[in-house]
């Protein structure tokens, strides 16, 4: 068993305070990602539970053992950096064995762990080769097989894939997905890519500023965003945001656009949406649970729970498969996602369909 527990961590730079009493626990055996903007403070988490940061408060427990004044080489981790920090002149057997070779293990099980973590992660006909000798992609399978055959509890990732091209990330995320599943044990990764964070997450601790947002599912962090920021960091394109006002017109509440006439008001049946909101309020809508068509909008939505918006289109950014149209909206601007086989004329008022079941509110 591998969890952490992070109870109330502090630490400062000086008068800096970059980590601000986090609370947080990492059950084992999972893939949790620590995924913010740059400065969110996720690294210095990562490093202060590896033990390289020191802690100015708080506590770290794995397994229930609090590890605040162990040293990393105690703490039974293994981290894979950003830079493979490879040493050239060793072979690929020897980097992978370096570990083990400085706790004195014996030679018989140090070949028989490094053939294993090259099985896995399909090195075995690299073993004899430099560094210098294999790609990028290589390289970091090597790093990433030298924390496996050191067998630790937790395995921890600052980035590893950000030096690599988009299509070798791709491949990449692939292979760390199908380590996970393989190995069984608890992985802590930090990136600044939301799409790593989702494609690879269990579960998401989503940092802004030193905190943790949202800490959950990439499911509920996409469908249930607890916070603006949140729900605008995830997804691309992000959520759209329309600034309005809830009123109360014959016991119904409904959204009003702001400055716009009652005439445009959306009937919103879900009360608890709107509970414990201001009357002004921003409403949440993903591109893609807007529709072209009528008959999408029913489909999808199922209980004919949707909206009709007049927009009108004012740019189409066309990226293969599909297509990005913005509109205005009664003033705001909002996007939305289609198939590319769709025709949209920009400056032409149209009618699109919300579908209110995906929806979300914020306090303004």
């Amino acid at each position: 068993m591998a969890d952490i527990k992070i109870n109330r961590l502090n630490k400062f730079y000086g008068d800096l305070h970059i980590i601000k009493d986090v609370d947080i626990k990492i059950e084992d055996k999972s893939f949790t990602v620590l995924v913010g903007p740059s400065g969110s403070g996720k690294s210095t988490m990562l490093r202060m539970i590896a033990g390289l940061e020191e802690i100015n408060s708080g506590e770290i427990s794995i397994d229930d053992k609090i590890v605040n004044k162990l040293d990393p080489k105690d703490r039974e981790i293994a981290m894979v950096f950003q830079s493979y920090a490879l040493y050239p002149h060793m072979n690929v057997f020897d980097n992978m064995a370096l570990g083990l070779k400085l706790k004195k293990t014996p030679k018989d099980e140090i070949e028989k762990k490094v053939h294993e973590a090259a099985k896995i992660l399909q090195l075995d006909d690299y073993l004899d080769r430099l560094p210098k000798q294999l790609s990028g992609g290589q390289r970091q399978r090597v790093a990433i097989g030298r924390a496996i055959t050191r067998d630790p509890k937790i395995f921890l990732f600052d980035e590893p894939l950000s030096n690599l091209d988009a299509k070798l990330r791709v491949e990449m995320r692939r292979e760390l997905k199908k380590l996970h599943q393989k190995l069984k044990t608890t992985m802590v990764y930090v990136t600044h890519d939301q799409t790593e964070a989702m494609t690879l997450g269990t579960k998401i601790a989503l940092m802004n500023n030193g905190r943790i947002e949202q800490y959950d599912t990439p499911t509920n962090i996409y469908n249930n965003p607890n916070s603006v920021f949140v729900a605008d960091f995830v997804g691309s394109p992000p959520m759209n945001f329309v600034k309005g006002n809830i009123i109360d017109e014959n016991n119904k509440k409904n959204f009003l656009p702001e400055s716009a006439e009652n005439k445009f008001k959306i009937l919103i049946d879900n009360k608890d949406l709107i509970s414990n909101k201001t009357n002004q309020v921003l409403l949440g809508v993903r591109p893609e649970h807007i529709f072209f068509k009528k008959e999408h909008a029913v489909r999808v939505a199922k209980d004919d729970n949707f909206a009709e918006i007049k927009v009108t289109p004012i740019l189409n950014e066309y990226v293969g498969h599909e297509q990005i149209i913005t509109f205005d909206y009664l003033g705001q601007e909002v996007l939305g996602k289609f198939s590319s086989s769709i025709s949209i004329d920009i400056g032409k008022e149209i009618i699109l369909y919300i579908d209110l079941n995906k929806i979300c509110f914020f306090d303004q």
